[in-house]
């Protein structure tokens, strides 16, 4: 009976739309309901770089000096840049923002994020916008291709996050989302919160031999051989996809892909890493047969080590030539020059290769050379040769000659430390019997990262590349909100209890948490755990606990939810402690002859991205509901 209620609210959406909101670009996909083998990524964007497949947009967000959304990704960014720097310090630009969100530890919904400018606003206002862009873009493209205006109601919407941000950064982006419009805290099931790793997972299991590229197998792939630099292929399978402002339709067959028939049942895994602009973050997942559920075997780890650290590695490259003092003012005074500076350098970024030979050069803005020497009163060709940095020469044309060495020695760090963190996860005991690695994410494109990983684990495992790497995560994102249950089981990332009050036991309980009420000894903020951090938790699993109130009489019951990273928690006050949600069960006006013994049923239900709480008056099955809150408390 309750399936086929459930089948009904499902059918209600007539198409999924799914956003990659990502740290240097974004784009979104869909998929209709009627058809979900189809998944169209959205059609090509205005303005676009040399040298960057632009089926993403940049992550910039533009607002007017009066702190009105003004415009989105290429078009911010040029908008910009041809403002006259006089104007251009009033105007509000923000780029790479995704960041903060990882990086501030006591997140709420009053963080504030500040422009190129060093204006600040608040962080909510900033995401919200760039998520009701998108809506507008998707519902604009859905109507012009149905040739009927596309009402928000029949959208649900899939918002991508990394698996390894805290919970108050998920709950955050949903209520960017419910503020630009896309979803209600009345309708909250019309938004999905997927996680990177998993959408990535999710659209890996369903690739074909001729979707991915093998890089362990020496015989030629798609009918070039190896030792064509992978780009190639990469090409060739955009060229395929290049009908200009159209968006592109990819088909996904619905069976499992044939390189999952190596699979044994219940004993092979596989790693999803996503390597992105902020972060990499990797899974580990197994498939259970023959349906092919997912079931998370590793809790998703990761950290900031997206193709951003290559970024910040040139930027150093740059105060050490020519001054930390000079870059800080330059960015200041010149800030749409250095976005230009930057655009230069992340076209020759992607050039980067291990077997590259000649050098690489970077064009400094005219305005560049200007102004070090109004700033240094000499020129930057004397800067470069006074620099004891040796790989990197000045070209009489104006530009940055920098050896391969040196743009490889800029990738190193970051590279490293995604090697380094692998490691790690494959020495874990659950890590066992790993069969393939897919490398996805825009950073996987990168044939640095691609050889790095390949030497260091091509032994141990199969390392796999999907075709259209940088859109992997966009395409599952939309199979994750046709199907939502495709992920069976997930690691819990924090553990969950309750506070209370438990009968005082001499030598077991500390005496400073001994308080007497009416003649009763009790314990004091006891931590009652729910479920530990890192335990298996199936798609809609409910833990059950049953309490009763210290009074009999009492008729305002509070019960309230904390979290902690830590497993083994016995006390509410103890570090790393959060209060997450509060149960407030009012039961005035109640049916005055109450048992003697009340007793209170508490429910935690878990799986979903989201945590949702509930306290049951058993007697009078009186009940209140609540959802976890990372942001408020």
């Amino acid at each position: 009976k309750d399936s086929d209620a459930d089948d009904a609210v499902e059918q209600l959406f007539l198409v999924v739309v799914a956003i990659d909101f990502g740290t240097t670009s974004s784009g979104y996909a869909y998929s209709f309901t009627k058809e979900p083998e189809c998944i169209h990524v959205m059609r090509r964007w205005e303005g676009g770089d040399p040298g960057v497949s632009n089926q993403k947009t940049p992550t910039t967000i533009l607002l007017t000096p009066e702190r009105k959304f003004h415009s989105f990704g290429y078009a911010a960014r040029d908008f910009y840049h041809d403002l006259d720097p006089t104007e251009s310090k009033h105007w509000l630009y923000f780029e790479k923002f995704k960041m903060k969100l990882h990086t501030t530890g006591n997140l709420t919904m009053e963080t504030d994020l500040t422009a190129a400018n060093g204006k600040k606003v608040k962080a909510l206002e900033i995401f919200a916008y760039a998520l009701q862009f998108f809506k507008e873009q998707a519902l604009k493209e859905l109507s012009d291709q149905g040739g009927s205006d596309f009402e928000n109601t029949e959208v649900r919407w899939v918002i991508t996050v990394p698996a390894i941000w805290k919970q108050p950064a998920k709950q955050f982006m949903r209520q960017a989302a419910y503020k630009a419009g896309m979803a209600s805290p009345e309708n909250p099931e019309q938004l999905v919160i997927a996680l990177e790793p998993e959408a990535a997972s999710i659209y890996c299991r369903k690739l074909r031999l001729h979707q991915m590229i093998d890089l362990s197998s020496r015989a030629p792939v798609n009918g070039y051989s190896p030792s064509d630099t992978i780009g190639t292929g990469f090409t060739q399978a955009k060229e395929h996809a290049r009908h200009k402002r159209q968006s592109r339709t990819f088909m996904v067959e619905n069976v499992i892909g044939e390189i999952w028939s190596e699979l044994e049942e219940g004993r092979d895994r596989y790693i999803v890493v996503d390597s992105g602009g902020g972060t990499v973050d990797m899974t580990v997942h197994q498939i259970r047969l023959p349906e092919g559920h997912l079931k998370e075997l590793y809790k998703a780890t990761g950290g900031p080590y997206g193709s951003l650290g290559v970024d910040y590695e040139f930027e150093k490259l740059l105060c050490k030539i020519f001054g930390e003092d000079f870059i800080e003012q330059f960015k200041i005074k010149r800030p749409a020059a250095w976005v230009d500076l930057m655009i230069a350098f992340e076209s020759r970024k992607r050039a980067a290769a291990p077997d590259r030979t000649n050098p690489l050069n970077i064009t400094l803005p005219f305005s560049f050379i200007d102004y070090y020497k109004k700033f240094r009163g000499h020129s930057v060709e004397h800067a470069l040769r006074k620099s004891n940095v040796d790989f990197v020469k000045w070209s009489s044309q104006g530009m940055l000659r920098m050896s391969p060495d040196a743009m490889n020695a800029l990738f190193k760090p970051t590279i490293d430390q995604i090697v380094q963190h692998l490691s790690e996860v494959f020495d874990k005991p659950e890590v066992t019997n790993v069969k393939f690695l897919f490398l996805v994410g825009g950073f996987a494109e990168s044939p640095l990262l691609q050889q790095a990983v390949q030497s260091a684990f091509g032994s141990r495992c199969r390392v796999i590349i999907p075709q259209d790497v940088g859109l992997t995560i966009l395409k599952g994102a939309v199979l994750f909100g046709l199907d939502p249950a495709v992920i069976k089981v997930r690691r819990s990332p924090l553990t969950y209890g309750v506070g209370v009050l438990n009968r005082f036991v001499e030598g077991k309980h500390p005496p400073e948490k001994l308080l007497v009420k009416d003649g009763t000894r009790w314990c004091t903020d006891v931590f009652d755990k729910f479920i530990s951090a890192d335990q298996s938790v199936a798609l809609g699993e409910t833990v059950t606990r049953s309490y009763t109130p210290a009074k009999p009489s009492q008729l305002v019951i509070v019960i309230n939810i904390y979290s902690s990273e830590q497993d083994n928690v016995s006390f509410i006050t103890e570090a790393g402690v959060k209060k997450c949600g509060t149960l407030r069960l009012d039961l005035t006006g109640t049916d005055a002859s109450v048992p003697n013994r009340r007793e209170i049923k508490t429910l935690m239900q878990f799986g979903d991205t989201e945590i949702k709480a509930m306290a049951i008056d058993v007697a009078t099955s009186k009940s209140v509901k609540v959802g976890i809150d990372f942001l408020n408390y």
